[in-house]
């Protein structure tokens, strides 16, 4: 890889150390490809049984699963592979659980899982610690035997089998509704022993993330939990799904394994230099403050207040295992360089933030080597930076000290929130889409704590979540850049292209934001007597309202719209990798993983049509006026 030109002499003296280079590195700059920010999962292949321990006949591999909402405990399959699933064996009655082939200690797991109607199973790391899986939607208080809680243990160490202790709810019910696909992320450290036997550190379960929400955190057992399949503590045991508690699908099973090793960094020098550039270059040029040893790297070795510093880093760094490393660097405001061995393998020369980090990716052998990071604290009312690296059979883990990125928190101590009492709220603001600022939208707080956002610019349902309800910080404490308002809780993003469009026939490709021959007339919202606002524009001469409220049973959005025009016009009302019209009439949406309810509009013909590479759920409204009304179900 070519080597910047105001490094090469200092580079000079690196390879003059004799190390071989590495095989291959890559950064996300403009000229490269944008690369994943973590390195490869193993998966668990789900073609077949062979990667599993199976005793018993419940367990099967399948092709495609439906949940009844209707009904208990009931899971219908259909031919295939992909999906492992517990289908109880009811005359016979079985119902074992299902082992992993391979053993582990400390590992990261991410997992889908569907549990139908009030069904229970539970993901036993070792066999002996479990994670429990349980229909828990609604669930205004969840325990520790709800979904993701750490369950209970039996008390046998005081000699009280009855009596139950240690467990840990999660933190929120980010559960969603029964029949849905929904996404664990697991870290899970085994417990710990010296060469003689004796156990010298407890199993942890680092975190714990249901949905994309961090529902548990560092929590620690202190033995197995109930009906776990083996009472003893080990170093490494299998993976174990709960079998003889009701039906259960699980697919993309994916892991990495890690034991206790960790990159390191010594020998260290750091130089800190006077500038007033946004590039690194000329370091021979500028004014030195200071030259010292260092043990570590932060950004608060910046001398001075409000000041522009470029620090250098020069040591060793020495490698645990040959292989794979991945590195991510983000600044909260600056540039930064790092150097291993002659290969450059992140640059981020320039002026960047941590909305755009910098990776790289490079092939390391197991020893020592020379590295070299430069830091440049450009602009004077900003510091920090953090350094993370991740590698084969090693967890991502931070090179920075804990306060290097201290100084770059938005705002102080202080959030700003806004929370709903016992009216319905409303917030203008800035808020994200995916990685898009939009603009124009309008945030609704509920009492409930269900909430939404809408974009007026689009006349577009943006996202709902369930929980608290905005973050609005970075809109107010020291004029932030970003100004956004974010929301509190768990959320499930939609489309985010305008809801409605004039097209000239159901194959035309829908637009991602209002085109410029589309006379499209935003007219605001009004609050209605019931407290509840209604989003109105006008489309090529069709009015348009659009109202929402809270469903009557479980998490749901009630949407109504009231259609008045002399054209046709079309409603987009999802977009994802798999829409599919379910037995019940409903329609799931498997990319956030919703349902969409059409209950009482027996009239309504949605079609589900592909294209650009996912489905598409629209519906074509008539001419003439009317009303629609539907439920969205997450």
């Amino acid at each position: 890889m070519k080597i910047p030109l105001f490094l090469s002499g200092l580079l000079l003296i690196i390879i003059s150390c004799g190390d071989r280079p590495s095989k291959e590195t890559a950064t996300t700059t403009e000229e490269s490809p944008k690369i994943k920010d973590y390195l490869p999962f193993s998966e668990l292949s789900l073609d077949d049984l062979s990667g599993f321990k199976v005793e018993t006949p419940n367990w099967k591999i399948v092709g495609d699963v439906y949940a009844d909402r209707s009904l208990d405990k009931t899971l219908t399959f259909s031919p295939g592979k992909g999906i492992l699933a517990n289908i109880p064996e009811k005359e016979t009655k079985k119902n074992g659980h299902i082992f992993t082939n391979f053993d582990h200690g400390d590992i990261e797991i991410e997992v889908d899982v569907m549990i139908p109607v009030n069904s229970n199973s539970g993901i036993y790391f070792q066999g002996r610690y479990e994670v429990q899986l349980l229909d828990s939607w609604g669930v205004k208080e969840p325990t520790s035997g709800d979904m993701g809680g750490i369950y209970q243990r039996w008390d046998d160490a005081r000699g009280k089998r009855n009596e139950n202790f240690e467990g840990y709810s999660p933190k929120i019910n980010a559960s969603k509704s029964p029949g849905l696909w929904q996404h664990f992320k697991i870290i899970f450290h085994a417990p710990k022993f010296d060469d003689s036997g004796h156990k010298t550190k407890n199993a942890v379960f680092q975190e714990v993330w249901l949905n994309g929400v961090l529902i548990q955190e560092n929590v620690e057992v202190t033995g197995p939990t109930r009906s776990s399949a083996f009472q003893d503590e080990k170093a490494t045991g299998p993976l174990m799904i709960q079998g003889d508690h009701g039906p259960v699908a699980l697919k993309n099973i994916m892991y990495k394994k890690y034991v206790d090793k960790k990159l390191t960094l010594t020998d260290m020098y750091m130089t800190e230099y006077e500038s007033n550039s946004d590039t690194i270059a000329g370091l021979d040029t500028l004014n030195v403050v200071r030259d010292i040893k260092a043990d570590s790297i932060s950004a608060k070795m910046v001398t001075g207040d409000r000041v522009k510093r470029i620090l250098k880093y020069n040591g060793q760094m020495v490698i645990p295992n040959a292989g794979q490393y991945l590195f991510n660097i983000g600044l909260n405001h600056g540039g930064a360089l790092l150097v291993i061995g002659n290969d450059t393998v992140v640059d981020l020369n320039g002026s960047f933030s941590l909305d755009e980090p910098g990776i790289g990716v490079v092939e390391l052998e197991k020893g020592t080597l020379p590295f070299t990071f430069i830091y440049n604290k450009h602009n004077p009312w900003n510091t920090g930076f953090r350094i993370d690296v991740e590698g084969p059979e090693m967890q991502k883990m931070p090179l920075h000290e804990k306060n290097s990125l201290s100084a770059a928190k938005k705002g102080s101590d202080n959030d700003v929130l806004i929370t709903v009492a016992e009216e319905t709220i409303t917030q203008r603001g800035y808020m994200m889409h995916g990685d898009e600022k939009r603009t124009h939208c309008i945030a609704v707080g509920s009492p409930e704590r269900i909430n939404y956002s809408y974009d007026l610019s689009r006349g577009a349902l943006l996202q709902v979540w369930q929980g608290d309800f905005l973050d609005v910080t970075q809109m107010w404490h020291s004029r932030g850049n970003s100004q956004l308002a974010e929301p509190k809780g768990f959320s499930v993003s939609f489309h985010g292209d305008p809801d409605f469009m004039t097209l000239e026939n159901k194959d035309m490709v829908w637009p991602d934001s209002i085109p410029s021959n589309i006379r499209f007339k935003p007219l605001g919202y009004e609050m209605r007597d019931n407290g509840l606002p209604v989003f109105l524009h006008q489309e090529e001469g069709t009015s348009i309202s659009n109202s929402f409220k809270i469903s009557e049973n479980g998490r749901g959005l009630e949407r109504s719209i009231g259609i008045s025009g002399n054209e046709d016009i079309w409603h987009k009302i999802a977009e994802g990798e798999s829409i599919k019209k379910l037995e019940d009439g409903t329609f799931i949406v498997n990319d956030e993983s919703y349902f969409i309810d059409f209950s009482g509009n027996s009239d309504l013909n949605p079609i589900i049509r592909q294209s650009n590479g996912k489905d598409e759920l629209l519906l074509k409204i008539p001419a003439g006026g009317g009303n629609i009304t539907y439920n969205i179900i997450w």
